[in-house]
């Protein structure tokens, strides 16, 4: 027999498989998944969660098998979905005050493509309030914590699903990444995280911070899972090919990403440097020149530009019937805060359109053209990194984070290491590496454009070697 213990920690394949088989039922996993939910209810992860509908999810799910219908690749699998994702049935805030109870016209792609291959709509979860942070301390609806020490943050702005997935409440969830919001809580949290190359996914229906960046994402516990939901959304569900590590040539540009690190971080990570060089991989060191003043002339004056445009877009076709002057005036006051600074068309440091033109239509090639000459000269499959400079700060920690003798800028810590990429929109993975003083620190593979599916099986490799980590308390 199947214990509730059981199929928690099963990966998402696996359940899938033993619902498919007859194993256990839909009902029978969901009812473990929902228990795991409620005995973990102080992570906060989850800002919408109506057991009763997940439940008749579960009973069509078991229906549609008994009847001998066509099973899809994620039939009977509860999926948490990060709460600026729309979904009609239930409501989408993102994370917001005034967007409580809003009900959008329509799912997202995303999510239409997960309940066409047969997922069951695992409630909305806690997020940095619009997307913007990487706490997922949200004053509106409450921090969500970290799953290894609830006195932390999980990282954001997809904290509650990485939590919720770290904390074995489902395998496998949704998240939503502009400048790491998928690969920073996957990192604080232990798990695995994979931002594509932008627009491998749709992502339409999910409240924006920039269309250049904005990306939607899976989380979960295993490679194997992100690899399903790559599949799933893409179609191709051909087996992927995972190379041996011996000859692997992985690139480290230790000049940028290796700077100012947290000791702890940096021993974790050169013993998996160490490991992987064992293994026969080819580490690769080589600078990448330039990349600091681009990141800084790019990522946030372009984000800052786009996030109200933007939003006020998302508003109106998501059929809201509240303008984004009236959200903002219920926005919590941390990031109003950053929106009347920076964002508003009035705000005192506005990016100027022309400086933003540039950024967009000339400093951006360059920075893509630069890493993808980095990548072809020197004959590597992937660069290796730091995803984060320190591992999961106190919660009420965001402007300061003590490292050695200095105190450096929380946005640094978490933003500088993950910005390159996704400004770039390289396909990008975070694995856990290790732990720092009884928390997470992971490594992130970044790999050229449109390299999804090989750096996937590259994670794969790399997975089989370092392994997975597990909170206390499992």
């Amino acid at each position: 027999m199947t214990t509730a213990d059981d199929m928690i920690a099963l990966s998402a394949g696996e359940a899938v498989a033993a619902m498919r088989d007859g194993r256990f039922t839909a009902l029978a996993y969901a009812e473990a998944l929902l228990a795991r939910c409620a005995a973990g209810a102080e992570l906060n992860a989850f800002i919408t969660l109506d057991p009763d509908v997940v439940r008749a999810g579960a009973r069509a799910a078991d229906a549609r098998r008994e009847a001998g219908e066509i099973l899809g690749a994620l039939h009977g699998l509860p999926v948490p979905v990060k709460d600026s994702i729309n979904t009609a049935d239930l409501p989408t805030t993102a994370g917001t005050a005034a967007l409580r109870g809003f009900h959008p016209v329509a799912d997202a792609t995303v999510v239409a493509r997960l309940r066409a291959a047969g997922a069951i709509l695992l409630g909305k979860t806690n997020l940095h309030e619009l997307s913007f942070g990487w706490t997922s301390s949200n004053m509106a609806f409450g921090p969500v914590r970290n799953p290894w020490d609830k006195a932390r943050i999980p990282g954001g702005s997809s904290g509650g699903t990485a939590a919720a997935v770290a904390a074995g409440m489902a395998p496998l969830g949704v998240a939503e990444d502009t400048q790491g919001s998928i690969r920073v809580p996957a990192a604080l949290c232990g798990i695995a995280g994979f931002r594509p190359t932008t627009g491998r996914y749709p992502n339409d229906g999910c409240a924006p911070i920039s269309s250049l960046f904005d990306q939607i994402g899976p989380q979960a516990r295993h490679v194997a899972d992100l690899v399903l939901f790559d599949a799933v959304m893409t179609g191709d569900h051909a087996p992927l090919a995972v190379p041996s590590l011996e000859g692997l040539r992985l690139g480290i540009a230790r000049e940028y990403y290796f700077a100012g690190l947290d000791p702890a971080v940096a021993e974790v990570v050169e013993a998996v440097l160490q490991r992987l060089a064992e293994a026969g991989v080819v580490i690769v060191e080589a600078d990448v020149p330039g990349l600091g003043a681009l990141i800084e002339a790019i990522t946030q004056p372009v984000q800052v530009h786009d996030v109200v445009p933007g939003l006020k877009a998302w508003l109106a076709a998501s059929g809201a019937s509240i303008s984004f002057e009236d959200m903002l005036a219920e926005v919590s006051p941390d990031v109003q805060a950053v929106l009347r600074q920076f964002a508003l068309p009035d705000a005192p440091q506005a990016v100027p359109d022309d400086y933003y033109a540039v950024a967009r239509d000339v400093k951006l090639p360059v920075l893509r053209a630069l890493l993808a000459e980095w990548f072809a000269s020197h004959e590597v499959d992937a660069m290796l990194l730091p995803a984060t400079m320190a591992a999961a700060t106190p919660i009420g920690t965001d402007r300061t984070v003590r490292i050695g003798d200095a105190d450096v800028a929380f946005p640094m810590v978490m933003g500088r290491n993950i910005a390159p990429g996704s400004t770039a929109g390289l396909p990008g993975l975070v694995l856990p590496a290790g732990l720092a003083g009884g928390l997470p620190v992971a490594i992130e593979l970044d790999g050229p454009t449109g390299s999804d599916r090989q750096l996937l099986g590259i994670g794969l490799a790399v997975e089989a070697m370092l392994g997975t980590l597990q909170p206390p308390g499992w």
